[in-house]
Order: C-alpha cells, then structure tokens, then sequence
C-alpha cells in the first residue's frame, strides 16, 4: 500500500461554529502540532489490499447474537449493514427510516446488497465501515485516525474559519465543488449525485486533500459530546440519551455525504459534526488516516 501523504502544518486555528447546528458550538481556539494525512477517504481497493493481507472481517460481517436484539425479526438478526434507498417521492424528512434499510449481506465488498460488488467501483471511498475496522486498518497501514480538531483544520486547508473547505460562498451552479446531495432529497438528485463518486472527483482544498466536503462521512478518533465544550471522560457518557437501550459509545464522524442537502442535512461543511455508534457502518461512511 503506497500514499502520498498530505502535510498539514502546525496552527492555532478556531473551530465549531456558532451559526449553524447546535452540536458545533461553542466555537474556539484550538493549537494542534503538524502531521500527516491521506489526500482522500480509503479506497475499495486499499482495503481490499488490507483485507488479503490481515484476514480481517468486519463488524458487518460479523455474525450477531439474537440475544442482543429481543424481538427482532430473525430474518434482520444476521450480518448486514444499513443501506440508503431512494425514495418515490417527497417524504417527511424526519424519519430516516423511510430512506435507511437493515440490509442483510451487506458490507464493505457488497455496498448495496448481497448481489452488489465493487466492480468498476474500486476507486471510490470503502464504506460500510465501523469505528473498529477503521483503527484496524489504520494500524496496519502504520497510522492513526485523526483527532476532531486535527480533521477539522486540515479541511478548511489554510482559510481561517471558512465556512467551506473552499471558502465562505456557497458552491455555486457555474462549478460544482463537493458530492453533497443536488436535486430534491430523498428521492431526486441531479445527475450525477445521490451516490459516492471516486476519490479526487472534485477540487482539492487548500492543503491538497480532496473529499474533505461530502462523498463519506469519516471517523475521528473522538468521543462524541452534545457540544463542543462537552468532554466525554468515558465511553458511557456518549451512549445516546434518546436510545437509552442501547448502550453503545458514539464516536464523532465529520465531512457530510453524499446524501447531505442542504434542505434536509447542510454538513459538508469543517464546523459538522454527527455522532455515530461505533458498531455501526453505514453506505455513506469511511475513513483516512494521519500520520504524526
């Protein structure tokens, strides 16, 4: 496995913001030291190389135990991961239910199903991938998983708290900028869109790295706090207080998808941020690694 990796200069830089979504807040001040990080998310064949090389199955390959999900249908109860469908038309944005399905069969090597495969999709971001198949490769490889401010900086590629990985206009129609949903979401996108596209599609940031804005959500190696002054001292508390019967810890993810519209989830931007159950990969979520 060869990269040619991005170096991202020492800073004192502001991240969060205070003029989007509440969980980006408060912003400030934050000083990270120099390092290293991939130009793009990981690809389908970098982890294909990973894969041969370690043997590793990933957690959505994984067989589940029925004891862990009392009344599920046992038809669910099998490995799989979520997969986004289309709608057929306007829905109440919501329920994500009505666009997110349980896809047994699913994962990294069958993003869209158990009859999928990567062919002709090698170059794009390997997705369906959960917090620990991320630190497992990222040791493999030599690396780490960045933290959320280190992430954070290198996406706004130089600018002082851009609102944008390119800038504080929005993309405008005369030069798409990212893969965030284009068209009426969750049911029409513009051609082209509503779906991962191959890493280095659109114009780099500042610093080189492309994909920083929409195609994959990424991990960080932070634990998720409801704002950015909150500080998690453990697993427990980033455990989600609206599911209070699963007790699974929740790391930050950063960078909008593809599926990101800006009627319904305007997270392409540095400041976003999401919490995500770290035994849940889903068709919109990789990963790069730093080096420092």
């Amino acid at each position: 496995m060869t990269d040619d990796l991005v170096w991202i200069p020492a800073q004192t830089a502001v991240v969060g913001s205070d003029e989007h979504y509440r969980e980006e807040g408060p912003a400030r001040q934050v000083t990270v030291d120099g390092f290293w990080m991939q130009p793009h998310p990981v690809t389908n064949a970098q982890f294909e190389e990973f894969v041969a090389a370690t043997g590793h199955v990933t957690v959505a390959q994984r067989p589940l135990d029925p004891r862990d999900y009392p009344g599920a249908p046992p038809e669910n109860v099998q490995p799989g991961s979520m997969v986004f469908r289309r709608t057929d038309g306007p829905v109440d944005l919501r329920h994500l239910n009505l666009w997110w399905r349980w896809t047994p069969g699913a994962n990294w090597n069958h993003p869209r199903g158990p009859r999928s495969s990567l062919r002709g999709r090698e170059d794009h971001p390997v997705v369906h991938i959960a917090f620990d198949d991320a630190v497992a490769y990222a040791r493999w490889a030599g690396y780490d998983l960045p933290t959320e401010a280190e992430w954070e900086v290198a996406a706004r590629g130089g600018l002082a708290h851009a609102v944008y990985t390119w800038g504080d206009e929005p993309e405008g129609r005369e030069r798409r900028l990212a893969n965030y949903w284009h068209g009426e979401f969750p049911y029409l996108p513009d051609t082209g869109y509503g779906q991962s596209t191959p890493v280095g599609s659109f114009p780099p940031n500042g610093y080189g790295l492309f994909d920083m804005a929409g195609n994959v959500w990424e991990w960080t190696s932070d634990w998720y706090g409801a704002t950015r002054d909150a500080q998690p001292c453990c697993a427990a508390d980033t455990y989600d207080p609206d599911q209070p019967q699963f007790a699974v810890p929740r790391r930050v993810i950063k960078g909008g998808s593809f599926l990101c519209a800006d009627s319904y989830c305007m997270r392409y931007r540095p400041a976003a941020r999401r919490p995500q159950p770290v035994d849940t990969g889903m068709s919109h979520i990789g990963f790069r690694c730093v080096k420092r």
